[in-house]
Order: structure tokens, then C-alpha cells, then sequence
């Protein structure tokens, strides 16, 4: 794979990150406030459960972005 693909690659996982991490950012804001956010204990225990899943997505695309990093040094 060529050099611009690397970047392309790299771009579309940096940008899934910012989103990603805003969303967890917004999930957790929900959590905490409660004011209009999952009212009962399934519903909060469903947000959670999306956090934690954004949150490892978040882990394999940090992993995801090191190794284009790491093939656009060899490139």
C-alpha cells in the first residue's frame, strides 16, 4: 500500500476518533446529569453499555492509528 493510502487511512480513523470520543463525552454527560436523560435502572445499565463498547471501538482504532503511523514511517 502506498503512502496516500496510509494518510487517507489515517484521516478516516482520526476522525471516527474525535467523533467517537465526543460521544462517549456526551454519553457520560447523560449519566451523570440524569435530568433528561435514561430514567430507569435498564435503561441506564443500556448507556453504560455504550459507553463501554464506544470506549474499546475508541481502543482498537488508538491501535488502528499507531500502526498507519508506524507504516507511514517506513513508507
Amino acid at each position: 500500500m502506498n503512502e496516500l493510502k496510509y494518510r487517507e487511512q489515517l484521516e478516516r480513523v482520526d476522525a471516527d476518533l474525535v467523533r467517537l470520543r465526543q460521544e462517549v463525552v456526551d454519553m457520560r454527560r447523560e449519566i451523570g446529569g440524569r435530568g433528561a436523560g435514561p430514567t430507569d435502572a435498564a435503561e441506564m445499565s443500556a448507556v453504560i453499555t455504550q459507553v463501554e463498547q464506544q470506549e474499546a471501538l475508541i481502543e482498537d482504532l488508538e491501535l488502528r492509528r499507531e500502526q498507519l503511523l508506524r507504516r507511514l514511517g517506513q513508507a
